[in-house]
């Protein structure tokens, strides 16, 4: 399996990614933003993207945003071929697009918000540390993302204060990542139920 820089090379694989992308979603019930085949032609184009593929056979992918003039970037769109999961599949592109993105904006944060357990560990596993909304970019180019979510009015209700996911911060400035302390599984599991004991019963109120 080979993960690589995606390029225009890799159009023919934009239909497959928005369609695992959206199938992902349905099938976990929690917020993953919809994805259109020309959005990710267009990261394709700019070299903010990797692909992982067995062959010709997709398997993976993932792409890099810029946001507040490149003081911000995010990773988004982490996506696993459902024959390919279960295999570490994600953790590998996860790193590879993590340090595509520290080699390209290497002054930039690099932040992740997400509802998925495993993404979490991920991150925090690469210095990531989990931080309030307030800590992640103002721009609201970004945030409009999230309008596809099924949780979206979570973040409108909160005023774009605190959702489902959870916000996560690699600062390349403060050296974060030099804390070899993890965080526990346990923890992110503690703070998604309780986000969801108190968001959840309001949404069903």
């Amino acid at each position: 399996m080979d993960i690589i820089i995606a390029d225009k090379t890799h159009h023919i694989y934009a239909d497959i990614i928005c369609k695992t992308i959206e199938e992902s979603a349905n099938v976990r019930g929690t917020g993953i933003a919809r994805r259109t085949p020309e959005y990710i032609i267009q990261r394709m184009n700019n070299g903010n993207a990797v692909i992982a593929l067995e062959g010709n056979d997709f398997v993976g992918f993932c792409y890099i945003e810029k946001w507040d003039h490149g003081k911000f970037v995010a990773n988004s769109g982490l996506i696993v071929h459902p024959n390919y999961r279960g295999k570490g599949v994600a953790k590998m592109i996860k790193k590879k697009i993590f340090e595509h993105s520290r080699s390209k904006f290497p002054n930039a944060k690099v932040f992740s918000i997400t509802t998925g357990l495993p993404v979490m560990k991920m991150n925090s596993d690469l210095g990531y540390k989990p931080v309030t909304f307030s800590e992640l970019t103002k721009d609201q180019s970004f945030w409009k993302g999230c309008q596809t979510c099924k949780n979206y009015d979570v973040l409108q209700r909160t005023s774009q204060t605190m959702c489902l996911c959870t916000g996560m911060l690699y600062d390349p400035k403060t050296k974060n990542n030099q804390d070899k302390k993890k965080i526990k599984v346990k923890v992110f599991q503690r703070l998604k139920r309780i986000k969801q004991s108190i968001f959840l019963k309001k949404t069903q109120k």
